[in-house]
């Protein structure tokens, strides 16, 4: 099958690779359409940080955010899998120590992650081999490119849940990408007064086309009580940043991760009351993110810029963005099952 594989800093291509054979208690899926985000980019620059701890290493086959069809199951599954439709979790616990046990498989020490750690490949191929207990079903009302958004949404759904908004109150999100304008969307369908913080660039002209309550850069931004901070930037000034705007007793999240660490004053925290929450992963929201994309109350389709195939990608990641990109920030890899004709078959 096709995979797209990196063999090195600013080296990569889309290579034959033996398709994957379902072990027991594994499906296959035959991907639809995957996502990147910033993490691929920086497995594709060498600057990821599981590459310098040994979590990770070259060469790797990325790609974390996909949807597609179950095609084959192993042994221990239930045949009426295959032809369904589904997303899946990234962080695939062990299952068996105490804190995959207690709900937190996603934080297991022993944890892969598909197509970020301990060489579990990734969806940004035709086929993916994923553990059955990891799937999530897509219901029809859910399309491609949504279910290609879910795992970027479960990420959001958390970190709104983690702010414990209430109808009426007043987030600010710091970081208009991905994350960040999911993040207001489902503030927003929260009943949230919702306000975006970023730099003067195309990201925040195309955060103002939602009509949110505010968008705002850091020269203009009102003094007002804000509730909660969601921080889902990479910018290592604003996690000291958000304990300062942050009212008193309210919470920050902290979902955005920068290239070199952050500082804040724990004081601040401390004589303030102030709750910091970091979020990692999306694994509680799959599913709420799934029940809202259906339902309706968030469409994360205007994010996306522009499908491309496979073999566009290594430009995307090198910093290319599409001729044909329109104004978001998400770009999507639409990847077709390559079935061998009779010759090639010979």
């Amino acid at each position: 099958m096709k995979a797209f594989v990196i063999t090195g800093p600013g080296e990569a291509a889309v290579l034959d690779v033996e398709p994957p054979a379902p072990a027991a208690g594994e499906v296959v899926v035959d991907i639809a359409r995957a996502g990147i985000c910033g993490t691929d980019m920086e497995f594709y620059t060498g600057e990821m940080q599981y590459l310098h701890e040994g979590l990770a290493e070259y060469p790797m086959r990325i790609g974390h955010e996909w949807m597609g069809t179950v095609s084959a199951v192993g042994a221990g599954v239930d045949y009426s899998w295959v032809g369904r439709r589904v997303t899946g979790d990234t962080m695939l616990g062990c299952q068996r120590c105490e804190r995959c046990r207690a709900g937190y498989h996603h934080v297991c020490e022993f944890r892969s992650e598909i197509g970020v750690r301990n060489g579990r490949p990734g969806g940004l191929a035709e086929q993916l081999a994923v553990p059955v207990w990891a799937l999530h079903l897509l219901p029809d009302t859910v399309d491609d490119a949504s279910g290609a958004m879910v795992e970027p949404g479960g990420n959001a759904w958390r970190s709104v849940a983690a702010a414990n908004l209430k109808p009426g109150d007043r987030v600010l999100i710091l970081g208009p990408g991905t994350i960040g304008l999911l993040c207001a969307l489902f503030a927003r369908a929260a009943g949230a007064e919702v306000h975006l913080l970023g730099r003067p660039d195309r990201s925040l002209e195309f955060a103002k086309t939602f009509g949110f309550d505010g968008v705002w850069t850091h020269d203009d931004l009102p003094d007002l009580p804000w509730h909660a901070v969601i921080d889902a930037s990479n910018a290592r000034h604003l996690p000291a940043r958000a304990v300062e705007l942050v009212e008193p007793g309210r919470r920050i999240v902290y979902v955005g991760l920068a290239g070199s660490p952050s500082l804040i004053d724990t004081r601040m925290l401390a004589l303030g009351d102030i709750t910091a929450v970091g979020i990692l992963g999306a694994s509680a929201g799959l599913d709420p993110t799934i029940a809202a994309y259906a339902a309706g109350a968030v469409d994360p389709r205007p994010l996306i810029a522009a499908t491309v195939g496979l073999e566009e990608l290594g430009a995307v990641l090198a910093g290319a963005r599409p001729a044909h990109a329109g104004a978001g920030p998400k770009i999507h890899v639409e990847i077709s099952r390559h079935t061998p004709s009779e010759q090639e078959q010979s």
